[in-house]
């Protein structure tokens, strides 16, 4: 294949994309260039179905290189990439997001699309350039894909709204969005903002998709020229996808289907109470009454097969439901929340805890205070810097009551904690306001749907619990959808376990009374339209109001006083050519003074110092001795000191931790001393007069000007 090469304009910028043997092994491959962010990007797939597999095994891998941004990273002693940063995953997932809805669900084939980073300007959108590219070679490819799709990041900042906008425009954005779909729908966003009011999401929902809808056409034109040139062999023979074959005669379908229908209704609707968000009670009983009837029948090997039949008859009826009767599987209207109760203070030793439950789903979410040197440092091809506000979130196999082995967190739970992380952040105040590091813990004790949303509103509780300043409460709510082939929908507020898997979306949007801080949509649909866009925000907006209102309940501003087992952090400024004698040689000065008082002592570069301790008492102690050691001296200041040395023309008087200033022995008395231990002994405390402060720091002291001030009117004013 001859290398070829496709131009195109981009909000200002050139995108080019290169299809050549560089990747000659994979099904389809390109290069892709934004400004001078490059990134390679290939799809291979299996050669044969998985026939053990129910699902389609689609994995999209997007990997950060540490030389695409010329740092060389890791660990003194593995200087390479290793495990994915938080940021690649989440990456990944989003672009995962956009394509998994249009392949063929009955796909059986692995596939794997990897985008490899090779370059990256710290301007251009990595992840733009990462789903263009995927789009292509996913239509390029052997496996059947109803694309193409795109993507398209838009911020608003200062009242402007721009379309790819730089890392530093999306630093101070109002909102940060990224939107993906097809040339018909939007199939996936990102939001984060800064309480955005639901109109502005809708119209940069317009301009996302007319943005999307250019960036298809171009595509189109691409495959179209490189599918009719036999030289690529791209986008030509593909695979064909059919659904599992049942291997099941006549006689056995009904007798299946005939079982399942006379119990199905009953099984998933009638035991459920109005207002329960229990998992349907009958469904395992039905489960298990089907095994045994095949059992009975001699035909135990059918299972397998009658439980997919069984699947498939229960997403039938529950979208059937909805939009013919609006009825639930739990018995709720359509925009109902289920029962919500919320606690603060529930853990006793912790700084701040809050337990969040809404039906079956339950979050308890802890909060730990940090000294400000407990931030987390991001090392990434991305992003570098510092996080003072971290959220992490664990889903451990008992809130699902199931058994599993337990290891570190999946992309799940990172995407999830993520999320809630992305809706809270707005609120956190600066570290001007509150200078401590801010770590939130989300244990899901219980699951059954939009747990990252109780996450959310279990941080909120335990952050004002904690007495962080937070103006006002975030809460989040999950909404679904059920959509028919004719395009009939019903939008469902507060989804549960079921309605997440037999439903078509799954929208989680999270805020305050005052606008949305955080979005996030996926579907198994091609999409959703800019009218459902608009429905599904009002609804969420009704829902926030109502959860925020009973959390209100629980804790209706922050507590007034941090717990007593939280650190206390002070600040002291010092100048910024005082941070050295701070330190001391070696750090020996600074290591006397954590030493004394068991305090943590952080040092920017400004001179401002956070104290962290674990008592006020010992926090102030360690205040003024870092006073002491930094303060200024000027002429007439009266001090008190400590003889600490006597020298045959003077005596040593140590002012503070590493702070020394001298009297001369005419200063000692206003007669003539003949010898310096006449008037002064060491380890003797007495008051100083400054009268002469040095280009290189030494000080001048006088004692004589203070014990007898009327013979020295004119060496400055005294202290009081």
């Amino acid at each position: 294949m001859d290398k070829k090469t496709f131009k195109k304009e981009f909000a200002g910028k050139t995108i080019e994309i290169e299809f050549s043997p560089l990747a000659e092994q994979a099904d389809a491959s390109c290069l892709i260039k934004y400004g001078e962010t490059v990134a390679l990007v290939t799809f291979v797939s299996g050669k044969q179905d998985r026939q053990e597999i129910d699902f389609f095994p689609l994995t999209v891998d997007y990997e950060e290189k540490y030389y695409a941004a010329g740092k060389i990273y890791g660990s003194r002693f593995i200087r390479r990439e290793t495990r994915p940063t938080e940021a690649a995953i989440l990456t990944g997932r989003m672009i995962d997001r956009t394509l998994r809805p249009l392949f063929d669900k009955n796909t059986r084939r692995e596939v794997q699309i990897v985008i490899t980073v090779l370059s990256i300007d710290g301007e251009n959108d990595p992840e733009f350039v990462g789903l263009l590219g995927a789009s292509l070679v996913s239509c390029l490819s052997p496996i059947p894909f109803q694309g193409p799709v795109s993507g398209v990041r838009i911020a608003q900042t200062n009242g402007q709204t721009i379309v790819s906008p730089a890392y530093e425009q999306r630093e101070t954005a109002k909102i940060d969005s990224f939107w993906g779909g097809t040339k018909n729908k939007i199939n996936m966003i990102e939001v984060s903002g800064q309480e955005a009011q639901e109109n502005e999401i809708a119209e940069l929902s317009l301009l996302g998709h007319k943005q999307i809808q250019e960036l298809i056409a171009w595509q189109e034109e691409i495959i179209k020229e490189l599918s009719a040139d036999p030289s690529t062999k791209l986008g030509t023979n593909k695979i064909e996808v059919k659904a599992p074959a049942e291997k099941l005669t006549s006689e056995e379908e009904k007798l299946i289907k005939e079982f399942i229908n006379q119990r199905l209704e009953p099984a998933i609707f009638s035991k459920q109470e109005k207002n329960s968000s229990e998992k349907p009670a009958g469904l395992e009983a039905l489960q298990i009454e089907l095994k045994e009837m095949l059992e009975n029948q001699e035909k135990p090997e059918l299972e397998p097969i009658a439980l997919r039949i069984l699947d498939k008859m229960i997403d039938r009826l529950v979208h059937e439901k909805v939009l013919t009767e609006e009825k639930r599987v739990d018995s709720r209207k359509l925009d109902e929340i289920r029962p919500i109760e919320a606690f603060i203070g529930v853990l006793p030793r912790t700084h701040g805890s809050g337990l969040f439950m809404r039906g079956s789903t339950h979050a308890l979410s802890v909060l730990t205070l940090g000294a400000p040197g407990d931030i987390l440092l991001m090392q990434g091809m991305e992003i570098t810097g510092e996080k003072r506000f971290m959220h992490h979130y664990n889903f451990p196999p008992y809130s699902t009551g199931e058994t599993k082995p337990l290891r570190g967190p999946g992309r799940r739970e990172i995407g999830h904690g993520a999320l809630a992380e992305k809706a809270l952040a707005p609120l956190i105040p600066s570290q001007e306001e509150f200078p401590y590091t801010i770590r939130i813990v989300t244990e899901i004790l219980s699951s059954n749907g939009s747990t990252s949303m109780a996450s959310v509103c279990g941080s909120s509780l335990a952050l004002m619990n904690a007495g962080v300043p937070i103006k006002t409460h975030i809460a989040g709510i999950a909404l679904g959808l059920i959509v028919d082939e004719k395009g009939n929908y019903k939008i469902l507020t507060d989804i549960q376990g079921p309605e997440d898997h037999y439903g078509d979306m799954d929208c989680k949007v999270a805020g305050t009374k005052n606008g949305i801080t955080a979005i996030q949509m996926d579907v198994k649909i091609e999409g959703i339209d800019s009218k459902i866009l608009t429905e599904i925000l009002d609804r969420a907006k009704q829902a926030r109001l109502q959860i925020i209102e009973k959390m209100e309940r629980a804790i209706d501003k922050p507590s007034p006083e941090l717990s007593q087992y939280a650190p206390r952090v002070l600040i002291v400024s010092i100048p910024k050519e005082k941070i050295g004698g701070l330190i001391g040689t070696g750090g020996k000065t600074i290591h006397a003074i954590t030493d004394q008082t068991g305090a943590v002592i952080d040092i920017e570069e400004d001179g401002t110092v956070y104290i962290t301790a674990e008592t006020k008492e010992a926090a102030e102690k360690t205040v003024k001795l870092v006073e002491q050691i930094t303060k200024e001296y000027e002429v007439g200041e009266v001090v008190e000191g400590k003889i600490s040395k006597i020298l045959d023309f003077g005596a040593i008087v140590e002012l503070g931790p590493n702070q020394e200033g001298m009297i001369h022995i005419s200063e000692l008395a206003p007669r003539r001393v003949e010898s310096v231990d006449e008037v002064v002994k060491i380890g003797q405390v007495l008051p100083v007069k400054i009268i002469e402060v040095l280009p290189d720091g030494k000080i001048r002291l006088s004692l004589k000007q203070v014990t007898h001030p009327e013979n020295h009117q004119n060496h400055g004013p005294r202290k009081q």
